[in-house]
């Protein structure tokens, strides 16, 4: 089994659970999640984002609006809607769930 392709996929699962997690602070733009994102060493470019955030927002999960910038074009800034938030609060449970799992079995308590 390859390490490298599973972490992949893991990462994978996360990303959206991530974008919603930054975006629950407020509006931002791509660039910005992809900063955060880069911050907590989660990798992601622009072509894997986009994507993701149209699915979203096709979801009901997050709307967006254009706002002008002084350093270039407008921006589109991605926000949560109340669907998102409490999709957002549903994977926070089901994450908490998972991590006390792994943590149980990390242990070696059975």
């Amino acid at each position: 089994m390859n390490i490298e392709n599973l972490k992949s996929q893991m990462r994978k699962g996360m990303l959206e659970f991530c974008i919603l997690l930054i975006l629950r602070h407020g509006p931002a733009y791509a660039s910005e999640i992809i900063e955060r994102l880069k911050q907590a060493h989660l990798i992601v470019v622009e072509g894997t984002l986009y994507p993701l955030l149209t699915r979203l927002k096709n979801d009901g999960l997050l709307t967006y609006q254009w706002q002008e910038s002084t350093a270039g074009p407008p921006r589109k800034y991605y926000e949560m809607t109340d669907i998102g938030r409490q999709f957002l609060s549903q994977l926070t449970a089901s994450w908490q769930e998972l991590e006390s799992t792994v943590n149980h079995l990390s242990t070696d308590n059975l």
